[in-house]
Formats: C-alpha cells, sequence, structure tokens
C-alpha cells in the first residue's frame, strides 16, 4: 500500500521499516494479547508435556496477523500474493480454533482442512505459474503434466504444514528450524535469481516469528499451537514452489521432515498396513533425544538447528558451483 506513496528511491528505507514494524508489531501485540489466548492444558503423553499446562497458547494468531498486515501495508500485492496471504490466515484460523477448543478436533478433520488449502494452494500456483521445475543442483528442467503437477503441488503443502505442526513441541524448536529453513530458501532465491516480492515476505515471516521467539525461549511463557505450526507449515511449502525448484524442499526442511514426519509414518503404517516399525524409537525425534538421549531443550533447538545449517549451507554452495 505505502508503496503507491513513496518514491523509488526511497524503497529500500521503506523496506527497512517494514522488517522494524513487523518485528516491533509482532513483539508489542504478543506482549498486549497473551493474556487472552488459550491456556494449554498439558499434553498428557509428550516429554514434559505437563510443563506447559497454563501457559498461553494459540500465539501463531498474532504472529500470522502482524505478517499479513505489514505485508499488505508495505509490499505490492499482486493477486496470487493476496491469496496466498488469505490461505495463510484460513489456515491459521483453522488451528487457532483448535487451539481454543475445549475438545481438540480429530485427526482427520484436520487433515481433511489442511487438504482442501493444498488444493486451493496448487490450483493458485498453476494459475499464476508455469508447470515446469527445474532440478536446480543438475540444472535441469522437467516439464511435468498438469494435473500430476497439481497432484504433487498437493501432497507437498500437505506434508510441509503436518510435519512442522508435528515438530512443535520444545521451546523455540520448530520457529528456529523454520526460520533456519526460510532464510536457506531466501539465499536461493538470490542464487537462482527469483524475481517479485516473494524474498522480501520471506524476511516479514522470519521476523514475525523472531518476534513470537522473544517470548517462545525456553523457558517459554507461551506457546504458538496449531495456528503458528500449520501456518509455517503452509508458508514454507509456497516459498519452496515460488524458487522453481521445489524439491529443495527436502534438503532445506530435511530436520523438520524427520523430527515430525516420523510420528506421521509410523501412525500411518501401523493405522492403515499394521505395519508397526521402530518400536524402540520415540516419534517426533525431538521427544526420543531428551527422554532417551537425555538431551535439555537447549540442546535439542541448538543442535538440531545446527544440523539444518550444515545441510543448508552445503546446498547452497553445490547452488552457487552449479549456476
Amino acid at each position: 500500500m505505502l508503496h503507491l506513496w513513496i518514491p523509488e528511491t526511497y524503497r529500500a528505507i521503506l523496506a527497512l521499516v517494514g522488517i522494524l514494524f513487523a518485528f516491533s508489531a509482532t513483539v508489542y501485540a504478543t506482549h498486549k494479547l497473551q493474556n487472552v489466548l488459550p491456556k494449554d492444558g498439558g499434553r498428557e503423553f509428550a516429554h514434559d508435556g505437563k510443563l506447559s499446562a497454563g501457559k498461553p497458547r494459540g500465539a501463531g494468531i498474532i504472529f500470522v496477523l502482524c505478517y499479513v498486515c505489514a505485508a499488505f501495508v508495505f509490499v505490492p500485492i499482486s493477486a496470487e500474493l493476496s491469496i496466498y496471504l488469505i490461505l495463510t490466515v484460513i489456515c491459521m484460523m483453522t488451528g487457532f480454533l483448535d487451539d481454543a477448543s475445549k475438545m481438540p478436533w480429530g485427526e482427520y478433520k484436520k487433515g481433511f482442512l489442511d487438504l482442501c488449502v493444498a488444493v486451493m494452494v496448487a490450483g493458485t500456483y498453476l494459475k499464476y505459474n508455469s508447470n515446469v521445475i527445474e532440478l536446480s543442483l543438475l540444472h535441469v528442467s522437467i516439464t511435468i503434466p498438469p494435473i500430476l503437477f497439481a497432484i504433487l503441488t498437493v501432497i507437498l503443502v500437505w506434508v510441509s504444514v503436518n510435519v512442522t505442526n508435528c515438530a512443535d513441541g520444545v521451546d523455540g524448536l520448530s520457529g528456529t528450524l523454520t526460520i533456519t529453513t526460510l532464510m536457506s530458501m531466501y539465499a536461493a532465491y538470490r542464487i537462482l535469481g527469483v524475481e517479485g516480492e516473494n524474498s522480501y515476505l520471506i524476511l516479514l515471516f522470519v521476523v514475525c516469528i523472531l518476534g513470537y521467539l522473544w517470548y517462545n525461549a525456553t523457558p517459554s511463557k507461551l506457546m504458538m499451537g496449531d495456528a503458528g505450526s500449520r501456518s509455517m507449515g503452509l508458508f514454507i511449502a509456497i516459498a519452496v514452489l515460488k524458487t522453481g525448484s521445489p524439491l529443495l524442499y527436502i534438503p532445506f526442511a530435511l530436520v523438520l521432515i524427520l523430527d515430525g514426519g516420523l510420528g506421521l509414518v509410523k501412525v500411518a503404517l501401523l493405522r492403515f498396513l499394521k505395519i508397526h516399525i521402530l518400536k524402540n524409537t520415540r516419534a517426533p525425534l525431538h521427544d526420543h533425544v531428551r527422554k532417551i538421549w537425555g538431551w535439555s531443550n537447549t540442546q535439542n533447538v541448538f543442535r538440531f538447528a545446527i544440523i539444518q545449517i550444515i545441510i543448508s549451507v552445503a546446498v547452497i554452495y553445490g547452488l552457487q558451483s552449479v549456476l
């Protein structure tokens, strides 16, 4: 919005103001509104789950709305980006309503809602972008039939939403990993020459998460809940789609995939195929390393982030070398 009245020569200053606004607004709003958020009841089966009882939950509604407001005020928003912002709010609201509900929503209900959002993302992306993907590390382009491309996009979005959600269980973990993943994608945008406002939107989203982490670092004062984790997963999926190289999701979000995805795989195999795998491994992995290996919450966050940073740095260097 403001870009309509700000001369081109001052756009860099406007961008700086936007980033500072996004962070400050998130910190201020979280401080003022945390007491009106629903309270967590403690997770019975999670390691240290009872310690979260009574803490404000669903803070994702605050940092997501701050991000959306900052985006509309400081970024020239196209029709495509407007749809993604609306879908991010929808994904956040479904998560927040679950956070605020006295009776948690069932897995199938949440899975269906995620599927609906994923279908809308796929349709929007195909309307405004081509069905060609780049295998950036191999410098190869592949054209995928639109229907197959849509199906694969739906899978990507659904998986990203749910693994990010499942990785939320340690103070600061999912937020820190999401920031690492998104900044890796930001670097990929710069290397691949991705045009548009997508890279700036990544920075706005990252600083809003940082505003939330101001209160969520161990020991946390509040938690993002499904309102935050599900919208972060959606944003990651959209960000990697806009690179034109969606397979970069695997290395850039590998720790999120392993941490949150293991539980999904174990439950799906046991429930639908009666196959029980990794019986001695707790899922998600952040529970395993804390209860079995004795890692503290801080060690968990730092070590998982370190692993992801190393992987991302290697991939970014590979992209630079190829291009």
